[in-house]
């Protein structure tokens, strides 16, 4: 006899744990301190098999019911339900691994084991997880040119269109090392060129003085950035 909503209300906790069945192997196991769990019961190549299918409420009864009825499908097509789901959470912790944020950390790591500037490096750190932050947690391999062009496009509404110009360098570069790493296989930002407006050219007037000149290469030799 299938369960009712009404009948799962009602069950309360006993002594030990016991289950409601629901037809076709699909069990609500209740637990003595009322933590309730969704089981299914199977078979794959003869041999008998059990399942979890979450817990009551997050999973409600049509959920698990449609779970069931997925698991049916997969035995059906000779395909082992419990290996698939193995496979897909290897998949799901994979792209885990394979987002922007993480690929962009790489990144950033390798530039400071190859000893780049102090400042070059926390630019690149800010950019990447400050003004590229909407991407951070998007599978690398899924982000298209629109998305990045968003980013750059409101950098530039900002007034900012060198940093715009910068930002899309810097995500290149870590779309190269991704697809060095077999975690992508185009750069959107490949497609982005010319996209951005000009970045506007500030003339300054020449030195013609020699002491102006001199104490200009004294300040050019001491700086730092």
């Amino acid at each position: 006899m299938s369960l009712s909503q009404f009948g799962i209300d009602r069950a309360k906790p006993k002594d030990k744990p016991y289950l409601l069945s629901d037809g076709d192997g699909l069990h609500l196991r209740i637990h003595p301190k009322g933590g309730r769990q969704w089981r299914l019961r199977f078979r794959f190549g003869g041999k008998p098999n059990m399942m979890s299918l979450g817990p009551y409420p997050a999973v409600s009864l049509l959920q698990a019911r449609r779970k069931r009825d997925r698991v049916k499908e997969q035995l059906a097509a000779g395909i082992n339900p419990s290996l698939s789901r193995k496979l897909e959470k290897l998949a799901n912790s994979a792209a885990a691994q394979n987002t922007f944020g993480a690929v962009a950390d790489e990144h950033l790591a390798n530039l400071k084991k190859n000893g780049a500037a102090e400042q070059t490096f926390c630019k690149n750190r800010w950019m990447l997880q400050d003004l590229a932050g909407p991407i951070r947690n998007r599978p690398i391999a899924d982000i298209k040119p629109i998305e990045v062009l968003d980013l750059l496009k409101k950098v530039e509404a900002s007034g900012r269109r060198d940093t715009a110009h910068r930002l899309r360098a810097v995500i290149g570069a870590v779309f190269r090392y991704a697809i060095a790493t077999l975690r992508a296989e185009t750069d959107p930002t490949y497609a982005l060129r010319g996209a951005l407006l000009k970045v506007k050219v500030k003339h300054r007037a020449a030195i013609t003085d020699e002491k102006e000149l001199s104490a200009f290469l004294v300040a050019l030799d001491q700086y730092e950035g």
